[in-house]
């Protein structure tokens, strides 16, 4: 018989912990210098200047939500003139058949419609929710992160991660602690 030895688990990641906000966003612009690309970071609250420390860039949600609008005012104007128009033709009191004007109130409401609907299904799908499962949840600390910790995560995908230059780096960033993040 052989003796099997236990594997380590993959990692996701190494993680740092941090005691403030100023720490936070200090650690995440010297890690974009340094070089490493796939890095996030986590806060109790919105961190003024961390979204361009991390190199963050706009999201096309706002292209999601006016196309969506676009879409849905299209789609209520649309269905009225069908209606109105083609199915049901009814002469009211001699007014043409295409009366846009009274078509405004509905039109305005699917394109609201429309653009809320977009905008929540596109948030949805750009945060890749629900996510029920998320390897950071492996790390008791990490609970901190929704009360008063401060997290600088750098991921094993990144083309420059090395186990222990990583580590040695997240050190040298003075962080309270640093943790291996299991998958």
């Amino acid at each position: 018989m052989t003796s099997a030895t236990p594997a380590t688990p993959a990692l996701y990641g190494l993680l740092a912990q941090f005691d403030d906000a100023d720490q936070l966003v200090r650690a995440a612009q010297r890690s974009r210098a340094a070089g490493y690309q796939r890095i996030d970071a986590y806060s109790p609250f919105p961190v003024d200047g961390l979204p361009e420390a991390l190199g963050l860039t706009r999201t096309p949600l706002s292209w999601i939500v006016l196309l969506g609008g676009l879409i849905g005012g299209l789609a209520g104007f649309g269905l009225q003139y069908y209606v109105a128009v083609i199915a049901v033709p009814l002469n009211v009191g001699g007014k043409p058949l295409n009366s846009w004007p009274s078509f405004i109130p509905i039109t305005f409401e699917t394109t609201i419609l429309g653009a809320a609907l977009a905008g929540v299904i596109g948030l949805l799908l750009l945060n890749r929710l629900p996510m029920p499962y998320h390897s950071l949840f492996n790390v008791n600390n990490f609970v901190r992160a929704s009360q008063d910790g401060f997290f600088l995560c750098i991921e094993t995908s990144d083309p420059q991660f090395d186990m222990q230059k990583t580590r040695e780096f997240l050190r040298s960033l003075q962080p309270r602690e640093v943790y291996d993040v299991p998958r």
